[in-house]
């Protein structure tokens, strides 16, 4: 070993033991490149997904083909409400999706918004990228887009998420996301956020063995928005970021907090800055605490009173996750491994 990839071991394994997140994968640097790859981080829903996307990476495919191909196996399933194919749809009963996808070799990108009828929006998102001169298409446009390249239509309100939007119609007299100007700074006028849960993602990022990064971002976003609602999954710097001198990130929750503080370009920037992938997502996520001002949204004790997660994963290997909550989970791939391992957070759950 020379002296350039001792020092290069030496400074990977360091910021991997600095991030303290369980079972942290230490890069070992070969003449700059790195061999504990595949590495693969997704969301707590994302099990399947990074087995799927680190088998496909093995296999010789590029990074960002295996991480949409994870996540298409949760945006088909109708049983996770908060991707795809059964996500609970906006306050019209209508589900409409959200991706985008950013390719770390070429640092190109793409992006669809309230996109309906359509399985999986990620792919939509890829060929987006492949295919236009844009980064984000939205609505009937992005629908109209999907046709033309030979996407499917399909009904995406199922049985299952059709009874929970019939059981919130009935119920939602003060759980809705229309906020009275007497009420936009009552501490209890968002109470939902506390007592409906009603958000879901799935994010995926991966690195090969060269350190080509790539990720994804898709959801059904916030259910029972208002129509043309968008958060922050098909945001290029706010759900989703990638530098390939760096690392990937993304984020699930909250998508409105997320966008104010262009979370997953924040995450990069502080790796970019030298934190591990975990102290660099609990930094973005005390930006959020600072600039969560409506009172609505805080508890009794100052906090936010909803959740946002960002998981990382380093050019290096490295990889972690936080959330402002604890009791949270995040699916990794790393070491020729497929587990689940425990978010850093800000708070204790009460």
């Amino acid at each position: 070993m020379t002296d350039l990839s001792r020092r290069g071991f030496f400074q990977s394994a360091a910021a991997a033991a600095a991030s303290g997140v369980l079972g942290q994968s230490i890069a070992r640097a070969a003449n700059g490149r790195t061999a504990a790859a595949p590495v693969v981080v997704s969301s707590g829903n994302g099990l399947r997904a990074t087995e799927k996307a680190a088998d496909m990476i093995r296999d010789g495919a590029d990074t960002l083909d295996a991480v949409i191909a994870g996540v298409n196996i949760v945006e088909e399933d109708p049983d996770d409400m908060s991707v795809g194919y059964g996500g609970l749809p906006n306050e019209e009963g209508v589900v409409e999706l959200d991706s985008c996808v950013m390719h770390g070799p070429t640092s190109r990108a793409g992006s669809v918004a309230s996109i309906r009828n359509i399985k999986t929006p990620s792919r939509v998102a890829k060929v987006v990228m492949e295919r236009t001169d844009h980064v984000m298409l939205v609505g009937e446009g992005a629908l109209r887009f999907a046709r033309a390249h030979g996407f499917k239509e399909t009904n995406l309100l199922t049985d299952k998420a059709r009874k929970v939007w019939l059981r919130w119609k009935e119920r939602h007299s003060d759980r809705d996301d229309w906020i009275g100007a007497e009420d936009a700074d009552d501490t209890q006028s968002n109470a939902r956020f506390e007592r409906f849960p009603c958000y879901g993602t799935i994010n995926c990022c991966a690195v090969n063995e060269t350190g080509e990064l790539s990720g994804v971002t898709t959801t059904s976003g916030l259910a029972f928005k208002i129509p043309g609602r968008v958060g922050d999954s098909p945001i290029i710097g706010a759900g989703l970021f990638v530098d390939n001198e760096v690392g990937a990130a993304g984020s699930t929750g909250r998508g409105e907090a997320v966008i104010k503080i262009c979370g997953a370009h924040a995450v990069i920037e502080e790796m970019r800055n030298g934190k591990p992938p975990t102290d660099a997502c609990l930094a973005a996520l005390r930006r959020i605490v600072r600039t969560t001002t409506e009172k609505r949204l805080i508890d009794k004790n100052g906090r936010p009173n909803f959740d946002v997660k960002f998981y990382a994963v380093g050019k290096d290997g490295s990889f972690g996750a936080a959330a402002i909550w604890s009791k949270a989970s995040f699916a990794v791939y790393s070491d020729g491994r497929n587990r689940l391992e425990p978010c850093a957070h800000l708070y204790e759950r009460p």
